[in-house]
């Protein structure tokens, strides 16, 4: 009997963790480029009411104006402020999966994964080209302040 509570118990904080870090990855989360690391962006990452979470750019910080001219479909020659670059990505024991991120420097579509680092307080976003994750690259995202 004292086994199955305390495996019950370790069970419901494992699981009580896993639900705070993908809470924990909600918020404005700044983005930097790759070849040079300046800031980029700043992203909002939100739970929808359907349940999953979502990203948008809320702020660029180069130039403001710049259209989505690389995207394909709605996204094309859209306004990159304000582009939902997140999508359907779902709650998977603390870490987002299951959905996409756009790049809107060349328009492509990719798998994505985020992680939350609780030790550092950054997020871990991969972008891939398969699900698993295995051909693509990642980007450390910093905890906006504003």
């Amino acid at each position: 009997m004292k086994k199955q509570i305390f495996a019950l118990a370790i069970g419901l904080f494992i699981s009580l963790s896993a639900f705070s870090q993908a809470e924990k990855i909600i918020g404005k989360w700044k983005t930097f480029d790759d070849k040079d690391n300046s800031a980029k962006s700043v992203v909002h990452i939100f739970k929808s009411t359907n349940g999953k979470y979502y990203g948008k750019i809320e702020k660029l910080f180069k130039n403001p104006g710049k259209l989505c001219t690389e995207c394909e479909g709605n996204n094309k020659d859209k306004p990159v402020l304000g582009l939902l670059i997140i999508t359907n990505m779902t709650d998977n024991e603390g870490t987002l999966s299951g959905g996409t991120i756009l790049d809107p420097k060349n328009g492509k579509i990719y798998y994505c994964t985020i992680t939350y680092d609780a030790t550092t307080d950054k997020l871990q976003v991969r972008g891939s080209l398969d699900k698993k994750g295995w051909v693509g690259r990642s980007q450390v995202w910093i905890r906006e302040d504003s």
